[in-house]
């Protein structure tokens, strides 16, 4: 068999190869960087304090009297209670995570 000899390639095509090499590093290492910048949000997402379970907690919550809950919801990471206390009515918020109050907002009739 034979042995194809290529031909040295000329000073121009050198240095498009030159080129072409430099633009190629730099396209992997930038892809790999992107790579490395996913992996690590992934890892701090999923090991962060917060994504932990929450351990389960006996809460009261004491209601004025003669009030009745309308209604419940969850709104983001608020738990939501409508109360009547009345004929007025009241919204209540919580953070869902810890069950603490958040904030009150309530409506009332003008005379």
């Amino acid at each position: 068999m034979t042995d194809t000899v290529a031909p040295e390639p000329t000073p121009e095509q050198a240095a498009l190869f030159a080129r072409v090499r430099r633009m190629m590093l730099v396209a992997g290492l930038t892809s790999a960087l992107a790579v490395v910048v996913v992996l690590i949000a992934i890892g701090y997402r999923l090991y962060r304090g917060e994504g932990s379970a929450v351990a389960s907690a006996d809460i009261t919550a004491a209601l004025p009297k003669g009030a009745r809950i309308v209604s419940t919801g969850v709104a983001g990471d608020r738990l939501v209670v409508t109360l009547d206390i009345g004929g007025a009515t009241e919204i209540r918020t919580f953070d869902a995570r810890t069950l603490k109050p958040a904030g009150r907002l309530k409506f009332v009739s003008e005379p």
